[in-house]
């Protein structure tokens, strides 16, 4: 099964961004701090010989330059997400093993704590992700705890100290970024909240008859996306959103043809179909809503591939919309129109029984079967207001 993107295009730059001079800094940092530490400081200062201490170190630089097209690859298959899990725990294990291949069969004093160690933790926060950061945080505290455990020493405290040190410092970033973010992303939701709401309000003084569809739809098919298990909380704000906007393409739809109380003509019923295309159109430059454009576009397809606009067949019909084409039949059925009366809610539920593998995804069906008490909650309360 699709699942759906909910990250616009604008976050996912950001997050590439970010990435990018993280990692930037990272890598130019270790470079710089192992050439003057171990180059240019014995060579000029000290007057030892040059060179990392370990061939491991070696080792060290050919994997992480390594990492370099990995990374490439994963972000051309939109998991750039994982790249900077893959380069910092990559770097804590190759420092694990490069400390105990040198410090296991040399007789010198423990020393450890590279700066770009310190870079990873104090910088952690700039992604606003607190599961980075205690990977982050807590990998750098066990490499130390780790390395001091099997080499026996207690020279490790220190760089722990400091590494701790560093951890408080950029958590209390975080919670900052944290802060500002979400300050903004209310903002942005209650605005996007409120146009939804405008919109769906100058769709219903058009039809009077779908007054509360959106809503009941939104709230139907929410449940069963919520059944399915398979989304975020976020995932399910937006799809929220491009529920309640399902039908916007009937603004488009001639008074005569929307309102008519007989039965439709061929040539009125294919402007009607017109709706889902026009709809997706009018809100495809919308950023909280780019990633459920097919909910508005495609929840009238069919599982047989029957419906319209694309006459697209089975798993071919995106997730969500074949979630939507479920609750807005069931509304549709159990709603009143110019043309009908309401059909009680437990003929809608056997006539969605019966579109099973046909009209609607067979799987789907079997989940909303455990959903369907709830929705009779929902349409209860539609009859009673009416």
């Amino acid at each position: 099964m699709q699942k759906m993107k909910i990250k616009s295009t604008i976050l996912s730059s950001e997050e590439k961004g970010t990435l990018k001079w993280f990692l930037t800094l990272f890598y130019l940092i270790m470079i710089v701090y192992d050439l003057f530490y171990y180059i240019i400081y014995p060579k000029f200062i000290t007057g030892t010989a040059p060179g990392l201490p370990s061939k491991f170190g070696y080792v060290v630089y050919f994997i992480m330059f390594m990492l370099i097209p990995i990374a490439i690859y994963l972000s051309k298959k939109d998991k750039l997400y994982l790249v900077k899990y893959l380069v910092v725990i990559a770097y804590m294990i190759l420092s694990i093993c490069n400390d105990l291949s040198y410090y296991l069969i040399s007789e010198a004093e423990y020393k450890s704590g590279n700066i770009a160690e310190m870079i990873v933790v104090l910088f952690s926060p700039i992604f606003v992700s607190t599961r980075f950061f205690y990977i982050v945080s807590i990998g750098a505290l066990v490499r130390y705890l780790l390395t001091g455990a099997i080499l026996q020493t207690t020279e490790v405290f220190f760089p722990m100290l400091i590494t701790a040190l560093f951890s408080i410092i950029a958590l209390i970033f975080l919670f900052r970024f944290k802060s500002y973010v979400n300050a903004v992303k209310t903002s942005y939701d209650e605005q996007l909240e409120g146009m939804v709401k405008g919109v769906i309000a100058a769709l219903e003084l058009k039809d009077p008859y779908t007054r509360g569809h959106s809503e009941r739809v939104a709230s139907y098919a929410l449940s069963l996306a919520k059944e399915v298990k398979q989304f975020t909380n976020e995932e399910l704000v937006a799809f929220n959103y491009a529920c309640l906007l399902h039908d916007i393409g009937k603004v488009n739809i001639p008074d005569q043809i929307l309102m008519k109380p007989s039965k439709l003509t061929n040539e009125e019923f294919e402007i009607i179909k017109t709706h889902p295309v026009v709809g997706a159109e009018a809100v495809k430059n919308i950023e909280g809503l780019k990633g459920n454009i097919c909910v508005i576009r495609s929840h009238h397809e069919r599982w047989d591939g029957k419906g319209y606009p694309d006459n697209l067949q089975g798993e071919n019909i995106p997730l969500l919309a074949r979630i939507v084409a479920i609750a807005d039949a069931f509304d549709a059925m159990t709603s009143s129109r110019s043309y009908r009366n309401a059909l009680p809610a437990e003929e809608a539920y056997k006539r969605i029984i019966e579109g099973k593998g046909t009209q609607f995804d067979p799987n789907l069906v079997e989940e909303f079967k455990k959903v369907f008490p709830s929705w009779e909650v929902v349409t209860k309360k539609h009859d009673d207001i009416l």
